[in-house]
């Protein structure tokens, strides 16, 4: 397998960096497409599908290369790959359930290869403001594949506009579906890990009263006045000047339990004023167990960076691509350091890479089970064996 990432600002600037890859003898097949939702994501399809090369797409809350992060730009992942070693399929899931797609996909890509790998992008929220569902997503495709078959990916941003995403294929896209590109494991090795590198910082914390996403008691006291007492800023917090902090910054997520010694990141998204509630990004039941987070470091990216060498060194890996699936929460948090984490990684492996800012993560912790999650890079990488 041969890679080659490109960029642009607009389709013109993918038609010229697409001719330089064949004048160099580069016959790309596949197109790895992350994409800003302002740019015309079509006319892009469309360029490609004219050289015959088949298209998974996703739009993006900013995208990045090697060397390269952009916002409202175009990132894409060519690679030379025999056809016959993979397939893309698309599912839109607007006339159907999240499970029956799943297990749609997931028996097709079992009647194409013994063995399938897969790549995977979910819409993150539709045209109606509607969210995805990236945990019901996971199971369901890791009940239909099994539990030993892997699949990394992430759901498709719109730079924070939160007004609809989209997952694309030649001649087709959705605003509520999937697109997997579908590898023969037995002729492509994938290797990654979903990693946050949050440490977490002081008491284990239950909550103790919830609704859906709203998280209204933590250890049987106010959720927001605990919240904003952990910020150090509980004496701003007044009935006269609620509705200033209404929207928070993000910055700092709660790492909450679940099954087999797995945490998951769940950050509060803003105040619901009229509730009094924090409303999560992702739902925190009564009974929760979590941990509040220490304030972000250089040390996230360190962890990140570290785990992958060591992952490399211990299996004597090697790379032909990767791919990088990082929430999009990491980049207002981490700030530069978010560049020398993706770039770390490219470096660490050595090869070519696109990724974008996701909505959402799939993927396994390291010796873990596949799981969806949140706050997470989640990375992969791509080796034809020999």
């Amino acid at each position: 397998m041969k890679a080659k990432s490109i960029h642009g600002k607009s389709v013109n600037d993918i038609q010229k960096a697409l001719d330089n890859t064949f004048n160099n003898g580069f016959k790309p097949t596949i197109a790895i497409v992350f994409i800003s939702i302002k740019q015309d994501r079509r006319a892009v399809c469309n360029l490609l599908d004219s050289k015959n090369i088949d298209v998974f797409g996703a739009t993006s809350c900013s995208e990045f290369i090697n060397g390269h992060q952009s916002e409202g730009e175009i990132a894409i992942l060519l690679l030379e790959l025999s056809k016959e070693h993979y397939k893309i399929l698309f599912e839109d899931i607007r006339d159907q359930t999240i499970d029956a797609s799943a297990s749609i996909m997931a028996s097709k890509a079992l009647k194409q290869f013994s063995n399938p790998s897969l790549i995977v992008c979910s819409t993150g929220i539709n045209q109606k403001g509607e969210h995805f569902e990236g945990a019901k997503l996971v199971k369901s495709l890791s009940q239909s594949l099994g539990p030993d078959k892997l699949f990394f990916g992430g759901m498709a941003g719109d730079d924070w506009q939160l007004k609809g995403t989209f997952v694309f294929t030649n001649g087709k896209e959705t605003d509520y579906g999937l697109v997997a590109l579908v590898l023969n494991g037995n002729k492509i090795a994938l290797k990654g890990m979903a990693i946050t590198g949050w440490k977490p910082l002081g008491i284990t914390r239950t909550v103790t009263k919830s609704k859906g996403n709203l998280l209204y008691e933590i250890d049987d006291k106010s959720a927001v006045d605990l919240y904003f007492k952990y910020l150090g800023k509980e004496d701003k917090l007044t009935e006269n000047n609620f509705k200033i902090f209404e929207d928070l910054s993000m910055e700092y997520p709660f790492i909450v339990e679940r099954d087999e010694n797995e945490t998951v990141l769940k950050t509060p998204m803003k105040i619901d004023t009229k509730e009094r509630a924090l409303v999560m990004d992702i739902p925190m039941p009564k009974g929760s167990k979590f941990w509040f987070t220490s304030p972000p470091e250089f040390d996230i990216v360190e962890e990140v960076i570290e785990t992958a060498t060591k992952l490399k060194k211990d299996t004597n890996a090697q790379a032909d691509a990767l791919l990088i699936f990082s929430c999009a929460g990491r980049q207002p948090i981490l700030g530069p350091m978010i560049t020398d984490e993706n770039d770390g990684l490219a470096e660490v492996w050595k090869t070519p890479m696109a990724g974008f800012f996701t909505y959402g993560e799939f993927g396994r912790v390291l010796n873990g089970k596949q799981n969806f999650h949140s706050g997470a890079c989640c990375w992969v990488t791509l080796k034809e064996k020999a």
